[in-house]
């Protein structure tokens, strides 16, 4: 009889779950490679839109992973509506364990009819503690990595100088008398400046409605912060909207008036971003710069990121087939 428990998630779980999502904040209790965005609050703003197949992992009781995931036929999601996600795992837990419970999980998974696992890994530097288990599994599986995307980081633990075009444009919106504000107020920004360039350049429209987005920055008001630039006149250039982690401040939505583009208002909220407001985590995350899975690169768009110091992170999306359980026989020598 095996010694892991494997339970999809029901609302009475959702204490557990997120208190066993919680970020360690200086001590091993939870887990070491989490996100608020593994909160239940957050994974179900959109339940409508996916089946939930999360599932807890319980080991003699003690729950030591969670997956956020979601069902589409045969086939499981982790998380389909998350920026990023993978297997949660104990910040205590070693290698051999997670093995042995990933071997449980796949074959759960097949018996109960679900033939491909597709994984959109957490980026290895928004883990609080080393946590690339499952990197080596998925090796031993035979995992297909099906996408990788460019993400431009900053790491504050080795600075790159901020470009002098760069510091050109800020000190011309500092004469102008730009302000950066913060605000609870997502409207002006998502109708006046996001909503109208995200049409205009890409036919389409931001992941987050401004109901969403506004409901979900009053439960998570430490994580989602709005930032806005506005000139002397009190008129709105600029903004961006900020997820943030433990360890990383990540760049969710970011946009600018055709004026504001003109004047260096993007150059200026974010070298004030970067040095002030987020300058005690480990990384500013830009996100990614990639279209069609990873296939193209916006060039223009990278290099502007990379202007202020940043370099490239891979974020990577893997598929197995989950009767490859067997392949984590006989590997512990």
């Amino acid at each position: 009889m095996s010694k892991y428990q494997i339970i999809p998630y029901a609302k009475e779980y959702k204490s557990r779950w997120d208190r066993f999502v919680a970020s360690l904040n200086g001590t091993y209790k939870g887990s070491k490679n989490t996100s608020f965005l593994f909160h239940r609050d957050f994974i179900e703003y959109h339940q409508d839109r996916f089946e939930d197949f999360s599932l807890l992992i319980f080991k003699e009781e003690k729950l030591r992973a969670v997956l956020p995931a979601n069902r589409v036929g045969a086939t499981l999601y982790s998380h389909q509506g998350l920026t990023y996600g993978g297997l949660v795992l104990d910040a205590e837990i070693r290698l051999k364990e997670v093995m042995e419970l990933f071997q449980e999980l796949l074959g759960f998974l097949s018996q109960s009819g679900i033939e491909e696992l597709e994984l959109k890994m957490l980026p290895q530097f928004y883990q609080e503690l080393p946590g690339d288990e499952l990197d080596y599994l998925l090796f031993l599986t035979e995992a297909k990595l099906i996408k990788a995307e460019t993400a431009a980081v900053i790491d504050y633990r080795n600075r790159i100088p901020l470009n002098s075009s760069r510091k050109h444009a800020v000190n011309q919106a500092v004469k102008a008398g730009f302000s950066v504000e913060k605000t609870t107020d997502f409207e002006p920004f998502w109708n006046q400046v996001l909503i109208p360039n995200l049409e205009a350049q890409h036919d389409a429209e931001p992941t987050h409605s401004l109901e969403e987005i506004t409901s979900l920055a009053k439960r998570f008001k430490y994580n989602i912060h709005q930032f806005e630039v506005r000139d002397a006149q009190h008129q709105l250039l600029a903004g961006a909207t900020i997820f943030e982690t433990q360890v990383v401040a990540h760049v969710q939505y970011i946009s600018a008036t055709p004026e504001g583009k003109k004047q260096g208002a993007l150059d200026f909220l974010f070298q004030q971003l970067i040095e002030e407001r987020f300058s005690h985590k480990w990384y500013f995350d830009f996100g990614t710069s990639n279209e069609q899975a990873g296939n193209k690169l916006n060039a223009g768009l990278q290099f502007w990121k990379e202007t202020f110091g940043a370099r490239t992170r891979i974020q990577r999306t893997y598929r197995l087939q989950t009767k490859n359980s067997f392949k984590l026989e006989n590997v512990v020598i």
